[in-house]
């Protein structure tokens, strides 16, 4: 006679691990690299927060980083002017140097229209 083997139950007061959201494959990831608050990386602001609500609602996150109180996180994208936009997310890491006023070439930069 075979014998199965013995199941092992697992008690009901066992911590359970949380489930995870999973990571939105689409979602964008933006840093806007500004020198503190000028007109220009106010605009910047006021630009990509516009055509990101138009384009890609509920899948970016923008990361505002102020050159005046961290010039170092300069030397991590290779920031050469302000205000820059880094698209760090989805790949390749693609770079908008400007107050991104220009709608079509914004969403060309970050490949959200085809380019001409």
């Amino acid at each position: 006679m075979k014998t199965k083997p013995a199941k092992t139950a697992t008690p009901k007061t066992a911590p359970r691990r949380p489930k995870r959201a999973k990571a939105n494959a689409d979602a964008f990831v933006l840093r806007l690299y500004v020198a503190g608050q000028t007109p220009k990386s106010m605009t910047a602001f006021a630009n990509l927060k516009k055509i990101c609500e138009e384009h890609l609602a509920g899948r970016y996150k923008i990361e505002v980083l102020d050159l005046l109180e961290n010039p170092q996180l300069a030397r991590g994208d290779q920031i050469l002017a302000i205000p820059t936009l880094v698209r760090k997310l989805p790949m390749p890491v693609r770079k908008i140097i400007g107050d991104l006023s220009n709608t079509e070439r914004v969403l060309i930069g970050l490949d959200l229209l085809p380019r001409e």
